[in-house]
């Protein structure tokens, strides 16, 4: 008998896929923009020619609302899973991006004022979601391999795991919560 797959509900894989798409672009972005204008602690050898702040900038005004339905799913249906704290401090690394991200202004930067606490958290948080990415990663293959792994990638959906049925689920799960 062939091992059981290991299956993910299809509104993860939806919300988690678009994570894994936009959090490391995000975070490369981020990376370009320390480089060309902070630096302190290393930098590129060379500028990298473009308007990274303006293309982090947007990166992050599309993160955003899609982070909120990521973290709304996490602390909601996906709750049992943020008992594994690899999965808790990646939410927090992500919150703490995109919420320090929105109250910076874009000017910080290009004027070389680089000693503003919310820059300094979202430094912070682009560290956490560094580790904390290494760290999910590691454990997800720990718990499950490459089989859990590639769940996440599945274009398969289950009888009652269509989009349709998601207000369904999040009612289950509200009526169990109350």
């Amino acid at each position: 008998m062939p091992p059981v797959r290991p299956y993910q509900p299809s509104l993860l894989r939806l919300l988690h896929g678009t994570m894994v798409v936009l959090v490391p672009v995000a975070w490369l972005s981020g990376f370009l923009v320390y480089s060309n204008h902070d630096g302190r602690w290393g930098r590129l050898g060379w500028p990298v020619p473009g308007d990274w702040i303006d293309i982090h900038g947007t990166l992050g005004v599309v993160l955003w609302p899609l982070a909120l339905l990521f973290g709304l799913y996490a602390i909601s249906i996906g709750r049992a899973r943020l008992n594994q704290a690899a999965n808790a401090a990646a939410l927090l690394g992500l919150a703490l991006a995109v919420g320090s991200g929105k109250l910076m202004d874009e000017d910080w930067l290009r004027n070389g004022q680089l000693d503003h606490v919310v820059y300094s958290l979202h430094l912070l948080a682009w560290l956490l979601i560094a580790g904390s990415v290494i760290w999910h990663l590691a454990a997800l293959m720990k718990k499950g391999g490459i089989a859990l792994a590639t769940s996440v990638f599945q274009l398969q959906v289950r009888n009652n795991d269509f989009p349709q049925d998601w207000p369904k689920q999040m009612m289950r799960w509200f009526r169990r919560s109350v």
